[in-house]
């Protein structure tokens, strides 16, 4: 992250109109668009009973069948993309979700818990027809809003197990484990970073860089303070402002520092997840409304322009990429929720959307080349100044079209 700021292919054509049914008719050629299936949520599994169906208007009956309350999500072919969810089902209780499902590939899956990575996650085929969703248009845009509120949360869920496995490693000495989790962990955090953002002093807690923190005379914590210790300062490195020497100053954190650094990291992923899980956070995306949803797209993109295009972001360890494509991920599921909305505005719309699309694709497949978040991205220090370049380019490209979205989608 900078000073200077106010969660790849998350989602492919198929499916990116698909929302949560509240109150809208799903119209098609097919005389039956409807189907019921039963899901059954155990501790290990996630029982569906049945892997394809018809496009149309879909209903997942979800039985929890542990002693924890669970969740059941549809997710888009990506596996990151929430398409519908129901959630806070009680041990024995049951719940229903009904969504409006355009053809494609999706996955199903079921979280116990309500945290970590989930269970049972089993591939889930829709066909026939691609369906248009007719509705009040408040309706649909407090859909899309519902959605991004499910995806901040599912992500949220993620963070919270995840830090835990890194903290343990970073406090029992395991240096080389710490190292690894570390640019994963965070992966989850930069793809919903704006939302933290708007919490006052929490960002700046988890996420501040050392020179963000030494220049605004704050105590220095989370994920960066603990990377210095994981990627320890060669003798001739600079801090991230380019002129300090990384040793002035400087000595490893002891035993008892790490344990204290550890336990604020954990307070403060657990401070994200308690706020993303109330009122206080639903009543402010509603608030916000569809327009809030693009404005987070944006901020994640100028989260890669302002910081990990020049590798500041990550400046002990290099994994500025990770960074990067987490960004990137969160930014085009906030526009796939509002595209619908702007692609309605006419011709003009349409083109935009199609200029974001084009934008966003380009922007893929570069990264690409050097990576991806699952097999690994190579170090900052790899990449030369022509791949800089390209990046700068792209994103300067893709900026300008998404930078338009959110007054198109309030027209």
């Amino acid at each position: 992250m900078t000073t200077t700021r106010p969660s790849l292919a998350v989602l492919a054509a198929t499916g990116a109109a698909a929302l949560m049914l509240s109150g809208c008719v799903a119209k098609s050629d097919a005389t039956d668009t409807s189907a019921a299936f039963e899901v059954a949520s155990t501790d290990g599994d996630c029982a569906v009973s049945g892997a394809t169906a018809s496009s149309g208007t879909l209903t997942f009956d979800v039985r929890n069948e542990t002693d924890q309350v669970s969740e059941f999500y549809l997710l888009a072919d990506d596996g990151l993309r929430i398409v519908g969810e129901v959630e806070n089902i009680a041990p024995a209780a049951s719940r229903t979700l009904t969504v409006v499902a355009q053809p494609g590939e999706y996955f199903t899956l079921c979280k116990p818990g309500m945290i970590g990575e989930g269970v049972g996650r089993a591939a889930f085929t829709v066909t026939g027809d691609r369906v248009a969703v007719d509705g009040p248009d408040a309706d649909q845009k407090q859909q899309a809003v519902d959605l991004y509120a499910a995806f901040v949360k599912d992500q949220v869920g993620q963070l919270l197990p995840a830090v835990e496995e890194f903290v343990a490693a970073y406090q029992s000495g395991d240096d080389a484990t710490a190292r690894s989790l570390f640019p994963l962990t965070r992966a989850s955090y930069e793809r919903i970073e704006p939302v933290a953002e708007a919490l006052g002093d929490l960002d700046p807690r988890i996420d501040y860089r050392e020179v963000d923190a030494v220049a605004e005379g704050l105590d220095w914590t989370g994920f960066h303070r603990i990377e210095k210790d994981l990627w320890v300062p060669a003798q001739d490195a600079l801090n991230a402002d380019g002129e300090t020497p990384a040793w002035q100053d400087w000595a490893p954190s002891t035993p008892e520092e790490r344990a204290d650094f550890g336990d604020l990291l954990l307070a403060d992923a657990q401070e994200l997840y308690d706020y993303v899980h109330s009122e206080d956070f639903t009543t402010s995306l509603d608030d916000q409304g569809i327009g809030g949803i693009s404005n987070g797209a944006i901020a994640l993109l100028d989260e890669v322009a302002t910081g990990k295009i020049s590798g500041e972001e990550d400046w002990w360890s290099g994994t500025d990429l990770y960074d990067f494509a987490a960004n990137v991920e969160g930014s085009k599921m906030a526009f796939s929720l509002v595209q619908d909305f702007a692609s309605a505005q006419g011709d003009d719309g349409e083109a935009l959307v199609g200029e974001i699309e084009d934008g966003y694709a380009a922007l893929e497949e570069s990264l690409a080349a050097h990576g991806s978040l699952t097999e690994g991205f190579v170090g900052y220090t790899a990449l030369t100044d022509a791949d800089k370049r390209e990046f700068t380019d792209l994103i300067n490209a893709l900026a300008e079209p998404l930078s338009q979205l959110t007054g198109t989608v309030l027209d």
